[in-house]
């Protein structure tokens, strides 16, 4: 699909990038450079590259933080960056003082400068202000969907309970918008919710492990699927053959169940995760998985 610079060559053809491009390691922000990059000059060659909303994107615009890392937050910074976060800490000193000292009041001002200054690492600043309302990234991805249907292919990021399976794709990719624009931390909202389309694992639900917590990087012998019935009711609901999913990490490789009716393809091809490097290509409506050597690959983490 690309060029060894990273340019797009797949002509007319549609690359879809099913969410999670972020967060667990560095380079988030050329990730994303990246995509819309190629979403551009795919429309040159007529094709198309449609980034897809996952639930860490959604957890990045609605201030869930948790997994993003310091040297991702570097990637954001530029040379004013601590001038800048100065000067946001002299602009609200007087209320980042109060909020420490109620949890200890004796710290000194120095002690909470140095305790704000770390949980602010360099960038951080400038990732909140992509990330906000009138960001670049922001705006990008409230524009993106979470449910996509293509040429009779399902995909969606987590998965579609049957909770939401009576809404059409349009109505769900509204209110995942709605919910985005508002930045909604509401656990019911669409994007937030563990029945909703980003973070479902209903269709791919990983095996506990024999001391009863859940494996975190299932074998697809590990994974109990949809049953079929649930499949095939889903899928007449939408018009589509077979529905593909990401979410849940499955390091061996794309796995397929239920002769092809699901297809999960998240594989892990984070550094973090060190998973196979794969991707999922469907020609002439057959879907055909790929491993690629990771050698082969750039160092980007999370790169499509």
């Amino acid at each position: 699909m690309v060029d060894n610079n990273g340019h797009w060559t797949g002509g007319d053809v549609v690359l879809i990038q099913t969410g999670d491009a972020v967060d667990r390691g560095p380079n988030s922000l050329e990730i994303i450079q990246d995509l819309v990059r190629l979403q551009k000059e795919a429309a040159r060659a007529h094709g198309q590259v449609i980034a897809m909303v996952g639930n860490h994107e959604a957890m990045n615009l609605t201030g869930d933080l948790r997994y993003v890392s310091a040297a991702d937050y570097a990637g954001y910074a530029d040379r004013r960056s601590a001038v800048r976060r100065e000067d946001v800490y002299n602009s609200n000193k007087t209320a980042i003082e109060m909020a420490y000292r109620q949890k200890d009041p004796q710290m000194s001002g120095d002690a909470i400068k140095k305790v704000w200054f770390e949980a602010f690492p360099l960038g951080r600043i400038e990732h909140q202000i992509a990330w906000s309302d009138h960001g670049t990234i922001g705006r990008w991805v409230v524009k993106n969907p979470v449910v996509v249907l293509l040429d009779g292919t399902l995909f969606v990021h987590g998965g579609i309970s049957p909770a939401y399976a009576n809404l059409t794709v349009t109505e769900i990719n509204v209110r995942a918008a709605a919910a985005l624009t508002a930045r909604n931390t509401d656990p019911t909202a669409i994007i937030n919710d563990d029945q909703g389309p980003l973070w479902y694992r209903g269709l791919a639900q990983p095996l506990a492990s024999n001391n009863g917590e859940t494996l975190a990087a299932p074998t697809p012998a590990q994974i109990q699927p949809a049953g079929e019935d649930q499949l095939d009711a889903l899928l007449s609901a939408y018009g589509a053959r077979r529905i593909v999913v990401g979410h849940t990490p499955i390091l061996s490789g794309i796995a397929l169940f239920h002769d092809g009716k699901l297809i999960c393809i998240d594989t892990g091809i984070s550094a973090v995760y060190g998973g196979t490097v794969s991707y999922l290509d469907i020609v002439d409506g057959t879907p055909v998985p790929h491993a690629v050597a990771r050698s082969q690959q750039p160092s980007k983490q999370g790169a499509p």
